[in-house]
């Protein structure tokens, strides 16, 4: 079973929801990434998604494209991003790790590297998913076994959009937990619509076997008990994005983790009001 697997298992045998962070490697200081991850643990994540910076991030919002822009303009390339993973991961050997990004800089890597490299490297350094924004499952057969014969996994999205089709596709190859972004448009977007995530939710599980986690329009502690309610796991990224980056250096883990704290609070307090 993969780190990811495990963590929402036992998360579910608690009766509670996962909590899963974004922040952009090396933004917004090109060697705080390890101590921010580490800060967000102590606030209460539960896995953590590190965006790997790209020029071109055609799903993402204006916060996190100027993210990508800080961070590539600081020389955060993949390299660094696996060295980032390294570090953090020793003095945590249990927080999952999703890199989430798209295909160029994982080809790039393997163009200049040789093929496969960029799996190997992940899984040496200790990452346990990838999540690629522009690899549907129909592009990725071998990708996505390659990721498996390392014990990582393969996170697809999916979209208010997406068809029965597409998420039967999805169902077969996903792992870990599929990441359902709650409103057409791109990160940071638009109003979350909670009652079109409440109607969805039930019908991507009658596809995949895997949990489902919410994204894309969550900001506060009332946005993530709405989609908590529903959904196995709650992504949060743009506006801890905000949040870092009016931040001073020192500050900068100290912040992510009371952020995170605010809403690891609310909710538990959902979960043990609805057991009461």
């Amino acid at each position: 079973m993969s780190r990811i697997a495990g963590t929402l298992d036992a998360l579910r045998s608690q009766g509670r929801k996962a909590l899963i962070p974004y922040v952009t490697v090396g933004d917004p200081f090109a060697d705080a990434t390890p101590q921010i991850m580490h800060g967000l643990v102590q606030g209460g994540a539960d896995i953590i998604e590190l965006g790997v910076p790209f020029s071109d991030p055609m799903a993402d919002g204006p916060v996190i494209q100027k993210a990508s822009e800080r961070a590539l303009a600081r020389g955060i390339g993949m390299a660094q991003v696996l060295d980032a993973v390294r570090s953090f991961r020793r003095d945590d050997a249990k927080t999952p790790i999703v890199l989430m990004g798209y295909a160029n800089p994982i080809e790039r890597y393997d163009q200049r590297h040789g093929a496969g490299a960029f799996i190997a490297a992940a899984a040496e350094a200790g990452v346990d998913g990838v999540l690629v924004v522009d690899y549907p499952p129909e592009e990725c057969e071998a990708f996505a076994a390659g990721l498996r014969a390392k014990g990582l996994d393969l996170i697809f999205l999916l979209a208010p959009t997406s068809t029965e089709a597409r998420m039967r596709e999805v169902g077969r190859l996903a792992s870990g937990y599929v990441y359902y972004v709650s409103l057409k448009g791109v990160t940071g977007a638009g109003h979350l619509d909670t009652a079109g995530v409440a109607a969805m939710v039930p019908r991507i599980r009658a596809h995949v076997s895997v949990p489902v986690g919410v994204g894309f329009g969550i900001r506060d502690a009332a946005t993530a008990q709405a989609v908590a309610r529903v959904a196995d796991a709650v992504v949060i990224g743009t506006r801890l994005v905000q949040v870092l980056e009016a931040e001073p250096r020192d500050n900068a883990a100290r912040a992510g983790r009371d952020f995170m704290a605010g809403i690891r609070a609310a909710l538990d307090a959902q979960e043990q009001g609805a057991h009461a």
